[in-house]
């Protein structure tokens, strides 16, 4: 999967600095940003806030809040100089990302608590293309960012949107600045970076739609794997995430988990949810390793992970999982997260976890 962050970061920043400064000799306090109450001038000023703040949060590797520091503009800053602060701190931002090892988290409150680079640098690419689009709407401007960051965006930020025809009107829909045929206005939304489950000696990385996508169609999503990963099984849950997002049915905290070492950073294998819960609180659990991996407790302690956030939800009452008859190693690994036999599923055993 090709990298994503500090590339696109640039990219956004240069196309929206390119298009306001044919406009930067106007007016831009008395004119407000499109549908917002701050004004064009307010706007861009926000902008490299953001831009900055999310630096910040990286560098600083910030846990519980964002690092307490702002940015202001030197008194008598003009419109120019206000774009000059933009792609200093869209530089600033693209350099923390490509320095943040991948594995690396940092608070951000929606909705999980924090990001990874990949997080922060698709936030710093959405503030930018969406407040130059509200910018542009103000001062009258055409602007259409390049189709392919659009989709980029909606894959890592927006994963519980179904997609649509064309990715910068869904994006706009998305958050409530236009709208799509057949879909209801959207009235408050907020970013949705994945969950993030701690083990004790692994992480379980919450996978995207892009790196679902990546995965099922063979390549990495984004992870370093240990020789032979990822294994089949991952790849074909990669495909029902990857499907269950394009028809507007994934939830992401019911998706997919990568399974990373913390200690070399290298994913093992992938376990997770074959859907939300279902009217009877029931919900199902899939995993598998990479032969490499397997034999060292990795699976128990994931499950045993993941089993507990799931038995914390509400709307959990009964997690149930299916194992060949012949897959012994995997049967121990059931019984010993608290799973117990119930019957046969078809040609396999049925196991569950009942509150």
């Amino acid at each position: 999967m090709r990298a994503w962050g500090g590339e696109q970061v640039e990219a956004a920043v240069a196309g929206a600095v390119a298009l306001l400064r044919t406009a930067a000799d106007r007016d831009w306090d008395g004119v407000p940003a499109g549908r917002l109450e701050w004004s064009c001038r307010r706007t861009a000023e926000h902008i490299a806030s953001d831009l900055i703040a999310y630096a910040g949060q990286l560098a600083g590797r910030a846990q519980s809040a964002y690092v307490p520091f702002d940015i202001t503009l030197d008194e008598g800053t003009d419109n120019a100089g206000a774009l000059d602060v933009i792609e200093a701190t869209g530089t600033l931002l693209a350099a923390a990302v490509r320095t943040t090892p991948r594995q690396v988290r940092a608070f951000h409150p929606y909705p999980f608590r924090s990001a990874n680079r990949e997080g922060f640098a698709a936030m710093g690419v959405a503030e930018v293309l969406l407040h130059t689009h509200d910018i542009a709407q103000g001062l009258g401007l055409p602007y259409e960012p390049p189709a392919e960051l659009c989709e980029d965006l909606l894959t890592r930020l927006f994963p519980h949107v179904q997609p649509g025809a064309e990715a910068w009107p869904t994006l706009l829909w998305a958050t409530g600045r236009g709208e799509l045929p057949g879909r209801a206005p959207v009235t408050g939304w907020k970013w949705s970076n994945p969950l993030a489950i701690p083990a004790e000696r692994l992480t379980l990385e919450g996978v995207t739609p892009a790196a679902a996508r990546d995965l099922s169609a063979g390549g990495d999503g984004g992870f370093p794997w240990v020789d032979g990963g990822p294994y089949q099984g991952t790849r074909e849950a990669a495909g029902m995430v990857a499907k269950a997002y394009e028809a507007g049915l994934h939830r992401p905290e019911w998706g997919m988990f990568v399974l990373v070492r913390r200690e070399d950073g290298r994913a093992v294998g992938g376990m997770g949810f074959h859907g939300p819960p279902d009217e009877e609180g029931r919900a199902e659990i899939g995993y598998d390793l990479a032969v490499a991996a397997r034999g060292n407790g990795h699976a128990t302690e994931a499950l045993r992970a993941l089993t507990a956030w799931a038995r914390a939800r509400d709307e959990v009452r009964v997690l149930f999982a299916t194992v060949e008859p012949d897959n012994l190693p995997s049967q121990r690994v059931l019984g010993r997260a608290g799973f117990t036999r119930v019957g046969t599923d078809g040609e396999l055993l049925a196991y569950e976890l009942r509150d």
